[in-house]
């Protein structure tokens, strides 16, 4: 998954299905829809509406549904983690698995996005840590 600036949504095939047929099976039991399953339908809705099925975008900057390769100061070796939301991407669970999931909302998240290639980026952690680092590529996730 990956949002943009212009709220597009970009979804592989196997995420928009995935996403569709739950909000088939949910509004199939239309007389039996709890307040939760309600909700679940109109979020849904609004995923789906603004999705885009196919490959992101392979522009460098880093945004949510890229794979960032990321030097963080002080570490021997980059570090390499998809930015999306845990579950969206429409990989299977092994698939995810091998990959760090950050969210977008994160502190890191928040402080990488809009950046490219050779850029730096510093945030402060939930304890108060100030991380810097720079940003060594961001390619597409093809999950």
């Amino acid at each position: 998954m990956s949002t943009t600036s212009n709220d597009t949504l970009w979804l592989t095939r196997a995420a928009f299905d995935r996403l569709q047929a739950e909000l088939d099976d949910l509004t199939a039991r239309a007389g039996d829809v709890t307040p939760q399953a309600e909700a679940r339908i109109l979020e849904l809705k609004a995923l789906l509406r603004r999705a885009e099925v196919g490959d992101k975008p392979d522009d460098g900057l880093v945004e949510p549904g890229m794979i960032v390769v990321a030097q963080f100061a002080g570490d021997a070796e980059p570090t390499t983690f998809l930015l999306a939301e845990r579950g969206l991407t429409g990989a299977d669970a092994d698939a995810e698995a091998d990959l760090d999931v950050y969210s977008p909302t994160s502190p890191l998240g928040e402080a990488i996005i809009g950046k490219y290639a050779g850029e730096g980026f510093a945030y402060e952690t939930p304890t108060g840590r100030r991380i810097e680092g720079e940003i060594v590529s961001a390619t597409p996730f093809h999950g």
